[in-house]
């Protein structure tokens, strides 16, 4: 009776051998040693140049907003002190203005015969108080009854409940067309109380 036989091992092929060898070359390469105690671990990232960046850092973009804000704020100032001088000079022409047609008004009264030659051409429209805030105001109304241009000066008169004359506003209408009318206020500096009646004393066309 003959001895079994031993199966034989099968013979690994150079393509085995070589996946082994790059497999061990690869465990090595992960468990290798590091400071960490052997972990693997992933590569820092480094930290990205400045170089690579365009536009202006924050700082400089708030320093610019803040030099922009800063100098439209000036602008503004500028603008509002500018056109407050302007309304003041404004109202200092009108005001010049009034003075001197005043000072006209005041000379053609001063010249006319008694109560002047245009007494007819004058009337006045008191204002409610309530409308004026107290101040006593009344319209003079002024109308052109020639048939050319021509201006007019009046003084109205307020006077106290003993007929006596407290106080006097000039006023008039420079260069009216004929048929026109003009209507402006003569206004009492005194308070609403005492009464006071307010009448056309002259009235002057030239």
């Amino acid at each position: 009776m003959s001895a079994a036989k031993t199966p034989r091992r099968p013979r690994r092929g150079p393509l085995v051998l070589a996946a082994c060898a790059v497999a061990a070359a690869l465990t090595l390469t992960a468990c290798g040693d590091d400071s960490d105690g052997g972990a693997g671990t992933s590569p820092r990232p480094s930290a990205p140049e400045s170089s690579r960046f365009s536009g202006e850092p924050p700082s400089a973009m708030a320093s610019g907003a803040a030099s922009k804000k800063a100098e439209a704020s000036r602008s503004a100032s500028a603008a509002a002190e500018s056109a407050s001088e302007r309304a003041h000079d404004f109202e200092a022409s009108v005001a010049a203005d009034v003075e001197r047609n005043r000072q006209e008004f005041t000379e053609q009264l001063a010249a006319a015969d008694g109560r002047g030659n245009a007494i007819k051409d004058v009337s006045l429209t008191g204002k409610p108080l309530k409308e004026t805030d107290n101040v006593r105001a009344l319209v003079v109304n002024i109308t052109n009854t020639t048939d050319a241009t021509a201006s007019f000066a009046v003084q109205v008169d307020f006077q106290d409940s003993d007929g006596k004359v407290v106080e006097s506003k000039v006023v008039g209408a420079k260069e009216l067309k004929a048929g026109d009318r003009a209507q402006p206020l003569a206004i009492s500096s005194k308070p609403p109380q005492p009464h006071l009646t307010a009448k056309i004393a002259k009235a002057q066309r030239y």
